[in-house]
């Protein structure tokens, strides 16, 4: 096969490994879902309070109103959702 035909059953392989995984655990429980929501709303939410905040001290240090605050505050946000991404396409 073809590298583009290997990608395929490697991809095939990790699906059969997964099903029988969840196969042998069973459905998960309504609180490991919970805990699941939960854990990637703090990855959303950790790297915009960060920004937020370096964007706020850099502002007051050098007097520039919020100059600073909102990109860093979008850069956090991109940050955060990219991070939430890989979390969930690891799970």
């Amino acid at each position: 096969m073809s590298g583009n035909g290997d990608s395929l059953l490697q991809s095939i392989r990790r699906r059969i490994a997964r099903y029988r995984g969840a196969q042998r655990e069973g459905e998960p429980s309504t609180v490991r879902y919970l805990g699941q929501i939960g854990v990637l709303g703090w990855i959303v939410v950790t790297p915009m309070l960060l920004g937020v905040f370096a964007g706020r001290w850099i502002d007051h240090y050098f007097g520039t109103g919020i100059f600073w605050s909102a990109p860093l505050l979008i850069l956090g946000a991109a940050l955060g959702l990219w991070s939430a991404w890989r979390w969930m396409h690891g799970q």
